[in-house]
């Protein structure tokens, strides 16, 4: 029955195209042990970053003697630390994310990310915990590193259920207050609340030095209305109803859906948010695989 419910949120054969590749953190990180990610913080590795003048108390192993006889100076080389990290898995489940009419139902697909990346976190020695919104907090598992830990997540995304109304600008910047260190923070969600709010919580998260990316998931059909008949529109949130010709309203509602799109994309790349416009008709595989190249790319031109 486990494995059942595991199946729904991992593919052993996307985990096996996916293991060759490394999600990088795109600025330093605070960790606590030795990792593949820079830190903020000088200490021993195998990178040269700068000299610095000695003081008394330094490690006088690491004074620099071709300077000393150079200059007559005692000068120390300092190294970037790497180190590991913390990442943060925050999903989305109100009411809205079970929708799923082109498309693999919002909520599905979110799960489907945040398992694979949490694997895949794990098994490159990072700490990844789990946040799960809908108008309040419906899980919170703080970040570890050991296996039985990524149990604990597979088994609460397995059980997880959408419900209730979004919460997520408000949890978002309770979120933004509580995790003060530095870490990697991953939004899964359809984003529908009000923009300016949710753009004022990435501003909030982009203060506390936190990188973050936001998988912004859409259904096929909320980005084309493709449909040809009069129909029956239910707010899945609440208890509004609305009846309309497709036809009629279809322009008007791609204009909305585009003045949506772009305000959100831009205020992304004003607060440095990692911006990944997902249709749930996308292989989820195909959409990490860009992710972490991209990632990959940008840290080797930092390096």
């Amino acid at each position: 029955m486990e494995q059942d419910a595991y199946n729904e949120i991992l593919d052993g054969d996307v985990l096996t195209r996916l293991s060759g590749q490394f999600l990088h953190a795109r600025q330093p990180m605070v960790g606590n042990i030795v990792g593949h990610h820079k830190s903020p913080y000088r200490g021993s590795s195998v990178e040269f970053a700068e000299y610095r003048k000695y003081v008394p108390g330094d490690d006088p192993r690491l004074l620099d003697w071709r300077v000393l006889a150079r200059t007559d100076r005692l000068y120390i080389r300092e190294f970037e630390a790497d180190t590991n990290l913390r990442c943060y898995m925050v999903v989305d489940c109100s009411a809205s994310m079970a929708f799923g009419e082109k498309g693999m139902r919002k909520f599905d697909y979110a799960r489907k990310i945040a398992a694979t990346l949490s694997y895949m976190l794990l098994h490159q020695g990072d700490a990844v915990g789990l946040q799960l919104f809908d108008n309040g907090v419906a899980a919170d598992i703080p970040p570890r590193r050991n296996p039985l830990h990524l149990k604990h997540i597979f088994d609460t995304l397995a059980k997880a259920k959408t419900q209730k109304e979004t919460g997520l600008v408000q949890e978002l910047h309770q979120f933004a207050e509580r995790i003060r260190q530095r870490a990697l923070v991953i939004i899964i969600s359809d984003c529908f609340c009000d923009v300016d709010e949710l753009l004022n919580c990435f501003e909030h998260l982009h203060f506390q030095k936190h990188d973050f990316a936001l998988f912004h998931l859409l259904d096929p059909l909320e980005l084309d209305l493709d449909l040809d008949r009069p129909i029956r529109f239910q707010d899945m949130e609440g208890s509004d109803v609305l009846l309309a010709e497709p036809e009629i309203i279809r322009e008007p509602y791609l204009e909305a859906v585009r003045e949506y799109l772009v305000k959100i994309h831009e205020g992304c790349n004003k607060h440095n948010a990692d911006y990944r416009r997902v249709s749930t008709d996308q292989p989820y595989d195909a959409i990490l695989a860009d992710f972490l190249v991209d990632r990959e790319i940008l840290a080797k031109g930092r390096a």
